[in-house]
């Protein structure tokens, strides 16, 4: 069945998505895994160094109770823990993607001199 959205509905529905998606490195995660990317917490650390410890636990556990990465936990010592995103978490990155491409059609949008700004690329990319 396909929801029928009026402009209030539409408008808390975007609110509610974008409450999943909020959070400073969420967004970060998720580019490391598109693509059926898996990645150990340690692999994490590696390619986002800016991250804390806790804050990328935090994060993960925050994108796996939302259902969007998966976490599997092999049982052996050390422990290793893998993530991956789940098929709905995976369907994300054509929203994102289009997100890029409407953002590009501003002028000076991926001007490296606009600070905080992402340059070019994708989710895909």
């Amino acid at each position: 069945m396909i929801k029928v959205y009026t402009p209030a509905t539409a408008a808390v529905g975007v609110e509610e998505v974008l409450r999943l998606l909020e959070g400073r490195w969420k967004l970060v995660i998720l580019f490391h895994l598109f693509g059926g990317k898996v990645q150990r917490y340690s692999d994490f650390e590696k390619l986002i160094p800016g991250i804390s410890q806790k804050m990328l636990a935090q994060q993960l556990r925050q994108l796996e109770a939302d259902g969007i990465v998966a976490r599997k936990l092999y049982p052996q010592v050390p422990p290793k823990v893998e993530y991956r995103l789940t098929e709905w978490g995976q369907a994300l990155c054509p929203a994102l993607d289009a997100l890029l491409k409407w953002a590009e059609q501003r002028d000076g949008f991926g001007n490296p001199a606009r600070a905080g700004r992402p340059t070019s690329g994708g989710p895909a990319a």
